[in-house]
């Protein structure tokens, strides 16, 4: 969007004040993929000029079979991809550059006091409810200058409170084995720890999303305590049962999740811990769901988000794929109003 509007184009909050809309899809769930298909239809019917974009997009057959007016589909990272088919289909406007001046931190669609401040894409681990490697790739992460130069460019653009995002923020820098960077001519690591106390620095409030329980993790909460980053994780742990987990290909194990949980609360009292959890994920007893219950009433979480298993087309899972949808209701319910009613958002 940056590159656009650097080039002249204006976004516009309707469809019909827009001569083209870009619809950037999800192809996480089969909920999302749906979503990402009626809000295409929408488009089509309320303006009729779409460029279809994102995780979805490498799906182009099956979206074109059923909106075949689309003018172009592409896939996630395919930037210039977008770019290119929004030049043939709508060439650039005459544009004076000095008249019409891009911030140095680009175009933000949150409010002026929060941005999201994306560390990497992809991920390297395999969970076989999810397809995200297969659309989005192994890890990758962005180099740490130029993660902390955008960091820099929000605070002066008046940005309060970074959320630092990934698929897997507590892998950062294993892809490129921790090698040093440069950031305002100094050397400077890759890795979760130095990315923290750097962000910490520079006076924003600083949120971590989507960690695992590993190490990497560990040496961020004195920095919670020392009041360098908001005393906050979300971490999906998923599940609690060994068999499950093992069944997912989850790292971590349910018993030493909770003495890590616990190491947390010791050093920085203040933690919220917010999770996320899948019911009915095939092959689930009631036995497996009464361990998640049971490690859920020890762990006290702050926030907790409850989500029935989805399958997904092109998962390997899918040929294991079991009978239990009739029971997810009743367990959806049983886990809300009987063992979480306060911290429980079911979905």
């Amino acid at each position: 969007m940056t590159q656009l509007r650097t080039e002249g184009y204006e976004v516009v909050n309707t469809y019909h004040d827009s001569d083209l809309v870009i619809v950037n899809t999800c192809g996480f769930i089969d909920s999302a993929v749906q979503e990402s298909l009626d809000t295409i239809g929408e488009a089509l019917k309320e303006n009729g000029r779409v460029i279809v974009t994102g995780c979805l997009g490498v799906k182009d057959d099956e979206i074109r079979e059923i909106h075949p007016n689309v003018l172009a589909v592409t896939g996630p990272h395919a930037y210039e991809e977008v770019l290119n088919q929004v030049h043939e289909h709508l060439p650039k406007p005459e544009h004076n550059p000095f008249e019409n001046l891009i911030p140095d931190h680009g175009v933000k669609l949150t409010p002026k006091h929060f941005a999201y401040l994306k560390i990497s894409e992809g991920c390297n681990h395999r969970c076989t409810f999810c397809i995200i490697p297969s659309m989005r790739g192994d890890l990758v992460s962005r180099p740490i200058g130029e993660v902390l130069s955008e960091a820099e460019r929000l605070k002066a653009a008046g940005v309060k409170e970074l959320l630092v995002i990934s698929q897997d923020t507590s892998a950062y820098g294993v892809d490129v084995k921790h090698k040093m960077d440069f950031w305002n001519g100094m050397p400077i690591k890759t890795d979760m720890k130095t990315l923290c106390e750097k962000l910490g620095e520079m006076g924003m409030w600083v949120r971590l999303h989507y960690v695992y329980p590993y190490p990497s993790v560990d040496k961020t909460i004195p920095l919670m305590a020392e009041g360098k980053l908001l005393p906050y994780l979300d971490i999906p742990f998923q599940h609690a049962s060994p068999k499950i987990l093992k069944a997912m290909k989850r790292p971590g194990q349910a018993e030493r999740v909770l003495e890590r949980i616990q190491k947390w609360r010791d050093i920085c009292p203040e933690i919220v811990i917010r999770s996320t959890f899948i019911v009915g994920f095939p092959g689930e007893t009631e036995e497996d769901f009464q361990m998640l219950l049971d490690w859920l009433d020890v762990a006290q979480l702050d926030r907790v988000g409850c989500f029935k298993y989805s399958p997904v087309e092109g998962l390997k899972l899918m040929s294991l794929v079991v009978m239990f949808l009739k029971k997810l209701k009743k367990n959806d319910t049983f886990v809300s109003w009987k063992n979480n009613k306060q911290l429980a958002l079911l979905n």
